[in-house]
């Protein structure tokens, strides 16, 4: 198990989790959130490959339509 922390709010999660896997564990739509990792913005096409360790800092932003 790892440890990171999610928008604020620390979590434990499996090894060999990747930004995906998280992505699919809390139901959100890939084409409407950016995430963060570790102050970073990473790339969608990176979400499948790039695996969270212990101590990793997500932020999830989800984009919401209006006007």
């Amino acid at each position: 198990m790892a440890k990171i922390q999610l928008n604020g709010k620390k979590i434990s999660i499996h090894t060999n989790f990747s930004v995906r896997d998280l992505i699919k564990k809390y139901k959100l739509k890939e084409k409407k959130i950016a995430i963060e990792l570790n102050g970073i913005i990473l790339p969608k096409q990176h979400y499948g490959k790039k695996k969270l360790k212990n101590n990793d800092k997500i932020e999830v932003v989800q984009f919401i339509g209006g006007g």
